[in-house]
């Protein structure tokens, strides 16, 4: 056992038992490596990554490898998951040095931190032009006895150039959010991009672009642009119909390795569930379609099955590797199929079926091997022929097979952390889902999931744990996405259940956002002010798996302004959309989730207040109608007047009946229109 034997990380204990003596993220790592006077490995990852497994069987476990570590090094672990602040501080440098990044990331440190030396993924033998392992370790213990001054000098220059980059000269002058103008040419900049063949934008690797799709819908309900719509429709249908899409299971895999959305990196995150949820919901919401009906459920109930903890939070990610049948670690081995498995469980007739369903055919779905993927006749299940019409019994009949038949394969391993942030995502999708669905099964996990991070990840001052594993908080504290993201899942439910706390609630963390994360010109870093001190503060308004956290907060404020009638929190709000305003022409699809902010900030954000008795059958039509409203970004506030969830939320005062029946108001900022008591009058105002 090495020092990693008490962490709380699934990703840190998976190297515990590893012969590299490696220490946690801390001062005492840094205090051993200025003792012995030797540099610092630092190795970053995080537990459903493939090829960090991959370098910790070929290298981590290799008895000469730890012994060249652990004689000259100081080897430190981190799970980027628990502390994105330092995997973002050094991934920054790792990019502007290589041009590329990516996990597991390697960086040499001097025992003050600074980064010297950077890459990837190494290979325990050179290969493709890379060095191997054995050689980096050497030529760095090399550098590090014989041209210290060398290393000294170009560990300045980094920290120097990563200090010296600055956000500030991006925003523009008024820190006003984007003009109709911007959002035009943003959505012009996508509509360049987008893959008219295969949906989505760019070629391979091909990530789910969620942030985008959600402007995209959000500027089709606001402009009626036909060409933002056909955009996600044929993306969502591109994605349901591939490999990416469990079709057995539900859910969706992280990314496709190709431009297809053919062949997944299989393994299973919650954040990206959660964003997928929540945006095949709203295109169902927007259009009608089954299909997207379909999937949101499925996902939804995928992320309860699968990814639900005893305490009622949600798991980070399922492993993408597990044993395929021969004692051997295979990534996607859990998920492929081949025509022989079939028949062996579905039996002739149905198997054939099945393989012409599912596109399963003998030659297999992969040419060779596929980041570690087995080839040789396995086929990731998809749906190649959308027009194929089927017997719709036959098909549930055979797909109850498979997914019996696969559950009793070995099963991926499950990082069963909970993440704050990642947890707000799977709360709004949840919460919406059920809502729009006739779900209250799923309106209650997500209630459940919110009173675990009130009970567990909330101290007494409003400032959150980000993460907890077992019903125990982690020692690292939330980030600035963990604040927002919360925030956004939190207000979700209150829109949804009517309970005016979780109002209250999301108030105290963005409070906390406007004192410890917004600096005095409106830019917001992703550590608060009292945080550890690292090499630079880190700051990025760019969407990656998820929403930025300085766009996240922006969407937050917008909407708890909209609720409370705070000029604090909107004008916080449109200070920060200015960075939008500056990146939409040049990365709209870096900046989607900011660009959906906007779109809320242009429409109003439409505010709806629904007073009556929760019980009655026409405050329960009005309120549904309110939710299913398309306006962008648009608050909806619950209760009955004189309730305790009336007081709780601003919007909800001095809302009276309507001749003693229930009513919906329709405002902005605060300026409302007649209020109505037919729920249909409603549901064609908030057709934005």
């Amino acid at each position: 056992m090495n020092h990693l034997a008490d962490s709380q990380s699934p990703y840190l204990l998976q190297h515990a038992d590893n012969p590299v003596d490696w220490w946690p993220w801390g001062e005492e790592a840094f205090a051993e490596a200025k003792r012995r006077d030797v540099p610092v490995l630092l190795s970053v990852g995080y537990a459903a990554c493939h090829w960090c497994h991959v370098m910790a069987g070929e290298s981590f476990e290799d008895p000469a490898t730890a012994e060249l570590l652990n004689e000259h090094f100081v080897a430190v672990k981190v799970d980027r998951e628990e502390r994105p602040d330092v995997d973002a501080v050094y991934m920054e440098a790792v990019q502007a040095a290589t041009g590329q990044g990516g996990w597991p990331m390697t960086v040499f440190l001097t025992p003050d931190a600074e980064p010297f030396y950077f890459g990837t993924y190494f290979p325990p033998e050179p290969r493709h032009g890379m060095p191997s392992f054995g050689q980096v370790l050497e030529g760095v213990r090399s550098a590090w006895a014989d041209r210290r001054d060398e290393v000294g000098e170009v560990a300045g220059r980094i920290v120097a150039d990563l200090a010296g980059r600055s956000l500030t000269a991006s925003l523009p002058a008024d820190r006003r959010p984007p003009d109709p103008d911007v959002l035009h040419t943003a959505l012009m900049g996508l509509t360049r991009e987008f893959d008219a063949v295969h949906g989505g934008f760019g070629g391979a690797p091909k990530f789910p672009p969620s942030m985008a799709l959600e402007f995209l819908l959000r500027h089709h309900a606001r402009t009626g642009s036909a060409g933002a719509l056909e955009m996600v429709q044929a993306t969502c249908a591109a994605m349901a119909r591939g490999g990416i899409y469990d079709q057995l299971g539900g859910g969706f895999a992280r990314y496709a390795v190709d431009a297809t959305w053919t062949v997944p990196h299989f393994e299973k995150m919650l954040y990206d569930n959660a964003l997928l949820c929540r945006t095949y919901a709203h295109l169902w919401r927007a259009t009608g379609s089954d299909l997207a009906r379909r999937i949101a459920v499925e996902t939804a109930d995928f992320m309860v099955r699968e990814l639900r903890t005893d305490q009622g939070g949600f798991a980070s990610a399922l492993d993408a590797d597990s044993d395929d049948g021969t004692g051997r670690h295979a990534e996607g081995a859990y998920y492929v199929w081949t025509p022989e498995q079939l028949r062996a469980v579905l039996g002739e007739k149905d198997a054939e079926f099945a393989a012409t369903y599912f596109g399963v055919t003998e030659e297999g779905t992969f040419e060779g091997d596929i980041d570690g993927v087995r080839g040789g006749g396995s086929s990731v299940l998809q749906l190649p022929d959308a027009d194929m019409l089927v017997d719709a019994e036959r098909l549930v009949s055979v797909k109850e097979r498979l997914l019996a038949a696969r559950g009793r394969r070995p099963r991926p391993g499950r990082d069963d952390k909970i993440v704050a942030s990642w947890n707000g995502l799977a709360i709004a999708a949840l919460a919406e889902t059920g809502a729009y669905f006739d779900r209250p099964d799923l309106i209650q996990a997500a209630t459940d999931a919110a009173d675990l991070l009130v009970r567990v990840h909330m101290d007494w001052q409003a400032r959150l744990h980000r993460t907890s594993r077992d019903g125990a908080p982690g020692a690292n504290s939330g980030v600035l996405e963990d604040y927002a993201n919360v925030a956004e899942g939190f207000l979700a439910l209150a829109s949804v259940t009517g309970e005016g706390v979780w109002v209250e609630f999301a108030g105290f963390f963005l409070d906390t956002v406007l004192l410890q994360f917004t600096a005095e010109d409106g830019a917001l870093y992703d550590t608060a002010a009292d945080a550890e001190t690292l090499i630079r503060r880190p700051q990025d308004p760019t969407d990656n798996a998820t929403p930025s956290g300085w766009t996240a907060a922006a969407g937050a404020l917008l909407s708890y302004a909209a609720l409370t009638g705070s000029d604090l929190h909107r004008g916080a709000a449109e200070r920060a959309l200015g960075i939008v305003t500056a990146l939409a022409g040049r990365a709209p699809r870096f900046i989607g989730w900011g660009l959906a902010v906007a779109e809320a900030a242009l429409d109003g954000p439409r505010e709806i207040a629904v007073v009556g008795p929760q019980t009655d059958p026409a405050t329960r039509a009005l309120h549904r109608a309110a939710l299913l409203g398309t306006a962008p970004g648009a608050v909806v506030a619950l209760g009955a007047p004189g309730s305790d969830d009336a007081a709780e939320v601003p919007l909800l005062k001095d809302r009276p009946l309507v001749d003693g029946a229930p009513a919906a108001y329709v405002c902005r900022r605060f300026t409302c229109e007649r209020p109505t008591t037919d729920a249909e009058e409603l549901a064609e105002r908030l057709r934005a």
